[in-house]
């Protein structure tokens, strides 16, 4: 009977994706792979865009740099407040909201973050209509087309599909061995392009960014806000990699892997965009970049970087929020889940998305659900850092697993607080991070101290006063 009983416990421990605590010892990244996590997964074709629009800015390359350096700075602060919970519990991001949101309350949050990553999931896979064989399947067909001459974009966008899900299934021992190399080729990738523009088209870059005066007023600091946000996703749910790091790192040494993983690679990935694009003159880098080579195998090299940086990016960013939504909200399992997701991203039908006549409601689209993520962020680091002063585990951390326990149902504190906060995130969602995520704290504290739903939520809290009272009638006398 012990026997079977181990098997179960090992069977569990070992099963990819649980939602359970994961101990110290039965971690399985160290300093080295978490490193190249987090490379992979903010490598995206959307870092080389956002520098090329900085030409119609004004900016010069210096201040690109600095931009760029000051806003993934930022986020990597960000990552090293919201990662703390995860990384001492081994609980993931959808465990996490319970605390502030609730059992039911927090399905809210958790679909926040984790429908947006479904459809970032397929609409890179295929590739821009007015930017064909540039993103995930297309760039194997362009490869096809290079090396064989045998043309099937449809075939490569399923197999691409398939293979991400595959990976995906194995967890982050999946997740892990694809981002250990994609990590390498994407790093040698990049330096082979900074290499092309400096080389090839130095003159030019000299010329129009170089020697250009640029501006130091709203549009750097718009440029310092765009990079911010270009990866603030991964900041709500940082815990769900934290989770995977093996014990014995510090907030420091967790910080250090975030820098050298982040910001290195997104000022490079910035710094290409915007040289290709003013060398070329074309807006699109990655367009830009086809136009720069002239030889096969250095095209090639140029449609691996994109596979690499799209594949990476999807199965670290992108599968994992949606399957974990799923696993908590519909109790699947996360074969089930990461297979569900893999589904759904096709059925958003990303050729469509695509469409240049599809853009102005994608836009809207990200623009509103945008607006969420600075209060939700805002709400878990004042649920955690304040209110429970920095501490959730033994008892608290159970409850939360606890249907039934204290923090069953929803805690509206929580709700209204994120609802205002993303009122003030509309006014204008390219600054919402910064405008909401205050009041939207200042908004919650209060809801919770005030609020008579909230009882039970405050247990455990520094609004507990019959805690409170307990540990002052356990004070000894002076």
């Amino acid at each position: 009977m012990s026997s079977a009983t181990d098997k179960t416990e090992k069977k569990e421990k070992q099963e990819a994706g649980s939602l359970k605590p994961i101990a110290e010892k039965d971690r399985i990244m160290g300093w080295g792979s978490y490193l190249m996590l987090w490379l992979g997964g903010c490598i995206s074709i959307g870092t080389l865009t956002m520098g090329s629009a900085q030409i119609d800015k004004g900016l010069n390359l210096l201040q690109v740099f600095l931009a760029v350096l000051i806003g993934s700075t930022i986020l990597v602060i960000g990552i090293c407040a919201n990662d703390r919970f995860s990384y001492r519990s081994g609980a993931p991001y959808a465990v996490q909201l319970k605390s502030a949101y609730g059992t039911k309350g927090s399905i809210v949050p958790v679909m926040i973050r984790g429908l947006p990553a479904i459809v970032w999931y397929g609409f890179p896979a295929w590739g821009p209509a007015r930017a064909p064989g540039r993103k995930g399947g297309a760039a194997i067909n362009q490869i096809s087309i290079a090396l064989f001459g045998y043309d099937n974009v449809v075939l490569y966008f399923i197999l691409f599909q398939v293979l991400q899900i595959v990976l995906s299934v194995k967890g982050f021992q999946g997740i892990k061995w694809v981002e250990n190399i994609g990590g390498v080729v994407i790093v040698c990738a990049m330096i082979y392009m900074l290499y092309v523009c400096v080389t090839q088209y130095g003159d030019v870059i000299t010329e129009k960014l170089v020697n250009q005066k640029g501006t130091w007023g709203m549009p750097f600091f718009a440029a310092i806000i765009a990079f911010f946000g270009n990866s603030t996703t991964v900041m709500l749910n940082a815990g769900d990699y934290s989770r995977e790091l093996k014990g014995g790192y510090s907030v420091a040494k967790r910080g250090v892997a975030y820098f050298i993983s982040m910001v290195p690679s997104t000022v490079l990935l910035g710094l290409i965009g915007v040289m290709a694009s003013t060398a070329t003159g074309i807006a699109n880098p990655i367009n830009a970049f086809a136009q720069m080579v002239d030889n096969k195998i250095l095209l090639v090299v140029t449609l691996c970087f994109i596979l690499f940086a799209q594949m990476t990016t999807n199965l670290a960013s992108n599968v994992v929020p949606p399957a974990y939504a799923f696993m908590d909200a519909f109790k699947m399992k996360h074969r089930t889940a990461v297979i569900l997701v893999g589904v759904l991203a096709v059925c958003t039908c990303p050729w469509i998305l695509t469409n240049d006549s599809s853009a102005a409601g994608l836009d809207l689209f990200v623009k509103i659900y945008t607006a969420f993520f600075g209060p939700i962020f805002a709400v878990l680091i004042t649920d955690y850092y304040i209110l429970h002063k920095w501490k959730i585990e033994g008892a608290q951390l159970d409850d939360l697993y606890n249907e039934k326990g204290g923090h069953t149902g929803v805690n509206w504190a929580a709700i209204i607080a994120t609802a205002v906060g993303a009122v003030i995130g509309l006014i204008n969602v390219d600054i919402s991070f910064f405008t909401a995520t205050v009041p939207t704290g200042l908004v919650y504290f209060f809801c919770m101290k005030y609020m008579r739903s909230c009882a039970r939520f405050r247990k455990g809290t520094i609004l507990d006063k019959d805690s409170h009272n307990e540990k002052a009638r356990k004070q000894p006398d002076v």
